[in-house]
């Protein structure tokens, strides 16, 4: 079968590899259908995996596909059925686990994809405890958005920034697949969004999703005009994700007591800042990386009832090079999806 292989930094390819196995118990076999292509996945192709890994190694850490068969034991699948795979390898036995905070699992066996064979090919062998019903009405595209992209807006503004209605938020690079989906989430719970885009491209794009106030931070400082808009107090809830090119400027317009939650640099990962400012103005830091497996499923119920991911590219296995290119070349807007 076919699979979306890093054969050696910045060398990815699909390789034929053999299939696998019959499930073992407790297992589901799942036919890949459609691929979510996220920072994470760059940063892999670029050998920054932050520990050592063994190459080659299948890519692909968010997808959807369908129930192929099912092992031993299996009572919440059946052949035929649409799900979304957790993109970690848990243990599902330590606290934070049994208490549903997937995320800090404390015995995490790497992240699919990056540390681990991914879900880039068309079978895969996965622990039923870590799969994730679909429902029926959603395309596997859309699907495909939920396990990293939807669930970690999820995470990141209600079980971290705890986003309240009628808030303002500024939503940090509002064209890119988490930031499109973050104004989607605030708007539905009537919150004022500010959001900024790197080319004016993107202008009507996030007007469409219902931003109220957009700002090319390439052409203007985005704090002078934040600061304007809000009358000199400033936002509640920063979604920032972008790193250094902004993150100095998100402490900027953020009101007393305001709240920043992060989950990304892809700007660059070393700040410097004032503590005096970070105190005396009593802001809150959240980091946030990924998200549960709860967080995925209200993402899932969310895509089906009409919120659906803004999809900029798709294209099938075999040109999955234009797709990394173009995520490159930071042009994006929304999310781009490989086909199996």
């Amino acid at each position: 079968m076919r699979a979306l292989t890093l054969v050696s930094e910045r060398n990815l390819t699909v390789v034929d590899i053999p299939p696998p196995p019959p499930p073992a118990p407790g297992e589901v076999q799942i036919r890949v259908k459609a691929v979510g292509l996220n920072h994470i996945d760059v940063w892999g192709y670029r050998g920054m995996a932050f520990v050592k890994r063994k190459l080659p190694i299948v890519i692909g850490a968010e997808a959807s596909g369908e129930i192929a068969a099912v092992g031993d034991g299996v009572t919440r699948f059946k052949p035929g059925q649409k799900v979304v795979m957790y993109g970690a390898l848990t243990c599902g036995h330590c606290q934070a686990c049994v208490e549903g905070r997937d995320n800090f699992c404390e015995n995490v066996g790497g992240l699919y994809g990056f540390h681990i064979d991914g879900f880039g090919q068309e079978l895969i062998n996965f622990p039923e405890r870590l799969t994730i019903a679909a429902p029926d009405n959603l395309s596997f595209r859309d699907a495909a958005c939920a396990p990293i992209a939807f669930s970690t807006v999820q995470h990141m503004l209600f079980d971290n920034a705890k986003l309240q209605p009628g808030e303002t938020i500024l939503v940090q690079a509002g064209g890119s697949g988490i930031g499109t989906a973050a104004i989607m989430m605030a708007k539905a719970i009537g919150c004022t969004v500010i959001t900024t885009v790197g080319d004016d491209s993107k202008i009507e794009g996030v007007k469409a999703l219902g931003a109220d106030h957009v700002i090319n931070y390439r052409k203007d400082r985005f704090e002078t005009i934040t600061r304007k808009l809000t009358k000199k107090k400033g936002v509640d809830v920063v979604f920032e994700h972008v790193g250094a090119d902004t993150f100095n400027g998100s402490l900027l317009v953020m009101k007393r007591g305001g709240r920043l939650v992060t989950c990304g640099s892809t700007s660059g990962p070393s700040v410097t800042f004032n503590l005096m400012q970070l105190f005396q103005q009593q802001y809150r830091i959240f980091g946030s990386f990924g998200a549960t497996m709860t967080n995925i499923s209200e993402s899932l119920d969310k895509m089906a009832g009409g919120m659906l991911p803004v999809i900029d590219t798709e294209v099938p296995l075999d040109d999955v090079a234009t797709a990394l290119a173009r995520m490159e070349s930071r042009q994006v807007f929304g999310k781009i999806i490989v086909h199996f």
